[in-house]
């Protein structure tokens, strides 16, 4: 007797076109820093609905891209922008988020270095810094999701240093103090705070100075990433002040 062929896989295509369709779109937060100031990166929306007002960066995933590829295909598309490290935030999927059609959508977040990621080649009115707190109505729950991402970014302040990405490679430690000032919303005493600082030893204090706002200077340090990540992967940090 002849054996029985197995069956072929068959794909039953009524499942899943009886199914909702949902737009799955993806968010970017991107936060930087100019040595004095926290800073918002956003863009005027090109369509309807709220054509004309502020927004976050943000797009629908293909089917060929995973949510990262998604983060960094729009966000170079709307400014320019590439090789900039995202982490994923949270997704928002109120029914009614989106007036255009049902979408849920997945925030990223990012910190960036504003003088050394130029957003170039987009007008002006399109991809914009704003100061942090002179931030502007935003569209849908776009304001919920900066609420989520600086509250992210205040408990991370908390448990590592901050620096390898909001500042150049050379810093003060004025400069590394504002920034924390800045993330916090809140002056910090500056002897705690160096000392602080200090105890955590990741950073590397060179012989050079920076010049700008006083003939003695102040001088720049470097961070120690062999430290850094060796002290994260071993114990972490506590960083409360």
């Amino acid at each position: 007797m002849e054996a029985k062929r197995p069956e072929k896989n068959t794909i039953n295509t009524n499942y899943y076109a009886n199914e909702d369709q949902v737009l799955l779109a993806v968010d970017c937060i991107i936060f930087g820093f100019d040595k004095k100031q926290l800073k918002i990166l956003l863009v005027k929306r090109n369509v309807e609905p709220e054509k004309g007002k502020w927004s976050l960066i943000g797009g629908f995933m293909k089917q060929n891209e995973n949510l990262d590829t998604t983060a960094e295909r729009v966000l170079q598309l709307n400014t320019g922008l590439d090789n900039v490290y995202m982490e994923q935030l949270y997704t928002f999927s109120n029914v009614v988020r989106d007036p255009g059609k049902r979408a849920i959508s997945v925030a990223y977040y990012a910190l960036i270095d504003v003088a050394t990621h130029e957003v170039k080649d987009i007008p002006l009115e399109s991809a914009k810094w704003f100061d942090f707190k002179e931030t502007p109505e935003l569209i849908f729950d776009h304001a919920e999701m900066v609420e989520k991402a600086i509250s992210r970014l205040r408990r991370r302040a908390m448990t590592r240093p901050i620096g390898f990405e909001l500042l150049p490679e050379k810093f003060t430690m004025r400069q590394l103090q504002t920034l924390y000032e800045c993330i916090l919303d809140k002056e910090l005493d500056k002897r705690n705070f160096i000392s602080k600082i200090n105890s955590l030893d990741v950073l590397i204090r060179l012989d050079e100075k920076d010049k700008t706002d006083s003939k003695k200077g102040s001088y720049l340090y470097v961070f120690d990433k062999e430290k850094y990540e060796k002290k994260v992967a071993e114990e972490g940090f506590n960083f409360k002040m």
